[in-house]
């Protein structure tokens, strides 16, 4: 998160032509921001606990770490969101920002964790 904090991140200053987002995304980019800040133990705990016994959290590159967490925050949130949804964005911004094959591991951990959440 850049060592800035929530209300810092909340302005969106940092995000390139913020102000030709219209407000519903904005606002959803707020929701994102803010749930995941405020969750984030329990996020990277979700992470830990679903990494392979070889994997070490604090290895896994930076870009990777904050699609799974923003992504698990709207698996474990956001219940209106569609599982599918929320994996498939997932892979569609780590393919673009990711490493090569990080969507292959963001996909992987994302279904592995959507497996264990509660049937509605």
């Amino acid at each position: 998160m850049g060592g800035e904090g929530l209300d810092e991140l909340l302005t969106l200053n940092w995000v390139e032509n913020a102000g030709d987002l219209d407000v519903e995304t904005s606002d959803f980019a707020r929701i994102l921001i803010a749930g995941t800040v405020n969750h984030v133990q329990e996020i990277d705990s979700c992470i830990k606990n679903h990494l392979a016994p070889k994997w070490q959290f604090e290895r896994l590159n930076r870009v990777t770490v904050a699609i799974l967490r923003i992504s698990i925050f709207s698996l474990l949130y956001q219940k209106d969101m569609p599982v599918s949804v929320v994996i498939d964005q997932a892979i569609k911004i780590s393919k673009e920002y990711g490493e090569d094959d990080a969507f292959k591991f963001i996909n992987a951990m994302l279904d592995n964790i959507s497996k264990g959440l509660p049937a509605d």
